[in-house]
């Protein structure tokens, strides 16, 4: 059976997100939804799964709440769940920026649509930056993008104060996977004073989705953070798999380094994965062997 993913998101004030957390777990559950829905006070971040009746049945519980009547999102579709179990969980921030002053409610940049995002990017005074982090990277991004070469998204204010002057850069492009750490980026770009910071409407998902592959200037695929991994244009399964020793995403090329152990590493951590990891590793492999 075809599955539905469904990705959302919403900058929202919730000062009553903890007592929502009950509720919403219950009714997901009830409809058989797999996934992970992240609820605080600023608002509400979800990727779930289920068949196309539940789905719907979870967005319209979610939007009879009038905070989230106007809720967007994006739809792909798989064959196999890529989650194995249903989380809803409370957090400080739906993405962490760990910056509590930056507020999308408050300030945000200039939403651009996926078909308007090519001439955008395409002027040279535009500086393109990927907000994601350096693996997301590292397996696709827009054409002139700049790598902040970041770990975490707690990095990117870190990137933009030591190498992005806002008297220099007059015009800034922001984009990530599905629109809600640009929310955050464009927000805090604009308060160190940067006064054009655009960002990617929907995110490279939507891009995806909506641009056809002639016209696009997306090279490689875009990292998803399920059992999928990645995907492509028209939101294909891409190529990558996961490596169980970093949860880095390898590509066939990976396959063929000496580097790389099926099960156990991959040339992203070879030389880094513990003894007592790799020993773990090496003893699951063994197992699945034996069909234990």
């Amino acid at each position: 059976m075809t599955l539905v993913v469904a990705t959302f998101y919403k900058f929202v004030k919730l000062p009553d997100y903890a007592e929502k957390q009950q509720s919403l777990l219950s009714y997901c559950q009830a409809q058989g939804i797999k996934g992970t829905i992240l609820l605080a006070q600023e608002g509400i971040n979800g990727t779930i799964a289920g068949d196309r009746e539940s789905i719907n049945s979870v967005l319209s519980f979610l939007r009879s709440d009038s905070r989230f009547a106007d809720l967007e999102h994006k739809e792909s579709t798989a064959e196999e769940s890529p989650f194995q179990r249903l989380k809803v969980r409370l957090k400080k921030e739906i993405v962490t920026i760990g910056l509590p002053d930056i507020d999308p409610n408050e300030k945000v940049g200039t939403y651009v649509t996926p078909k308007d995002w090519n001439q955008i990017i395409s002027d040279p005074e535009v500086v393109v930056i990927d907000t994601r982090n350096d693996y997301e990277f590292s397996i696709g991004t827009f054409k002139k993008a700049q790598n902040p070469n970041t770990e975490s998204f707690r990095q990117f204010p870190e990137y933009v104060n030591k190498h992005l002057d806002s008297s220099q850069y007059k015009k800034v492009a922001l984009f990530c996977t599905g629109g809600i750490r640009c929310e955050k980026a464009s927000s805090f770009m604009l308060s160190q004073g940067f006064q054009e910071v655009y960002h990617l409407k929907g995110g490279i998902l939507k891009y995806l989705e909506e641009v056809p592959a002639e016209e696009s200037l997306w090279e490689g695929e875009c990292f998803v953070f399920d059992e999928r991994v990645a995907v492509s244009h028209g939101l294909e399964p891409g190529s990558h798999e996961m490596c169980v020793g970093c949860g880095h995403p390898i590509s066939e090329a990976d396959k063929t380094s000496p580097h790389y152990e099926e099960g156990i590493s991959c040339p992203h951590c070879f030389d880094s994965l513990t003894p007592e990891k790799r020993s773990g590793l090496e003893e699951k492999k063994r197992q699945m062997r034996r069909g234990e």
